[in-house]
């Protein structure tokens, strides 16, 4: 049974926030079907997700790439570390807090380590590839702190299936991705910072992104750990075990097959929807409609990204008309809307134009109801 605050949330804001967030830049959107046409075999170079700057910068040719050596020179990426460790200085977390309170939010999501490693909070677990690769500050605790102090459940991200610092190649389609989940002692440090989270922070939303590098096992007694911890907190989909069959997607033929898949689902507006794993209580299709009777959260991006993107223009954003049709339809189909915001890393800002899309959310939410909370 799933918990009941879930079915009744509505509303939740999901926060990209890391040192990607510093260069804030991303190319203009190109949908996934037509980059190969376009004669890019590798789309996930050129996304328009400004999260994935690292991941572009290792395609010479792309525009992440360009932009980089033009504006850094030759500085890593690592260096951005400390910029943004620099930034938390400005950073006001319960400022955020009410602002998304004020939006009806009813939960709020922060991802804790995205794809390049970097941990929010001082990890128990030490990175054995980039020491001190986290924030000073528990940037975690803190933000926990204070959605819970508004009234708002507070959910983690975790990115189980990717982690730059233990494998490093480039990621150009679906089938890399998959084969890139790393092996080795990476599996053992991933579900040691997973309970790390949990002990700590007793997470309502437990969010794993990609996959999960151990066994079914490890999932099984992973999510055993999360039922006993926070009895009321509910799992995403994304909790999918190893399996033999990835090894396969290293080979051009199958490789190609699932990409082509992959190709086909995005044309037909699908978005991002994983296969179903063994253990989930809700369904986040990413940047798609609903798909399937499941529960489900609608999940999706201000603009055509997550994380902040200085380069996104005024059209890749939300329109009004647009949000307000996400808002009504996903609650006339029980379902929650979960809407990303991208902070700047220099100042720990909020841009303007995801704002301006907060208070719009604030004007929808009084409109529906009469306390202000979006109905689920």
């Amino acid at each position: 049974m799933v918990a009941s605050w879930w079915s009744r949330a509505g509303l939740g804001i999901f926060v990209h926030w890391t040192p990607a967030s510093v260069p804030g830049w991303a190319p203009p959107y190109v949908p996934a079907d037509e980059l190969p046409l376009a004669g890019r075999r590798a789309p996930l170079g050129w996304t328009p997700y400004a999260e994935w700057y690292e991941n572009a910068l290792r395609f010479p040719g792309s525009p992440v790439a360009a932009h980089h050596r033009a504006t850094y020179g030759t500085r890593p990426y690592a260096a951005f570390g400390g910029d943004f460790n620099d930034a938390l200085a400005n950073w006001d977390p319960t400022a955020w807090a009410r602002d998304f309170r004020a939006a009806g939010a009813r939960y709020a999501v922060l991802v804790t380590k995205h794809h390049d490693g970097f941990c929010l909070w001082p990890s128990e677990a030490a990175n054995p590839h980039r020491a001190g690769w986290h924030t000073a500050r528990d940037v975690v605790g803190e933000f926990a702190e204070a959605v819970r102090a508004e009234g708002l459940r507070f959910g983690v991200h975790y990115s189980g299936g990717l982690d730059r610092t233990f494998d490093d190649r480039p990621i150009g389609t679906g089938a890399d991705i998959v084969s890139a989940v790393p092996r080795g002692s990476y599996p053992a440090y991933a579900g040691a910072q997973m309970r790390e989270l949990i002990r700590r922070y007793r997470p309502d939303i437990l969010w794993n992104d990609i996959a999960w590098p151990g066994s079914p096992t490890d999932v099984q007694r992973l999510i055993e750990y999360y039922r006993f911890a926070v009895p009321h907190g509910v799992v995403d989909d994304r909790l999918l075990p190893r399996a033999p069959i990835w090894r396969t997607l290293s080979l051009p033929g199958t490789k190609a097959l699932y990409n082509g898949r992959q190709r086909r689902t995005a044309a037909r507006g699908e978005g991002l929807v994983p296969g179903r794993p063994p253990y989930h209580d809700f369904r986040p299709p990413e940047s798609a409609r609903r798909t399937g009777p499941d529960l489900y959260q609608i999940t999706r991006g201000i603009d055509r990204g997550f994380g902040y993107n200085r380069n996104s223009p005024p059209e890749a954003h939300l329109g009004r008309g647009t949000l307000e049709s996400l808002v009504r339809e996903t609650a006339a189909g029980e379902g929650n809307l979960l809407i990303g915001v991208g902070p700047r890393g220099e100042d720990a800002k909020v841009p303007a134009a995801q704002r301006l899309r907060l208070d719009w959310l604030a004007e929808l939410t009084r409109e529906l109801t009469p306390d202000g909370c979006v109905p689920g």
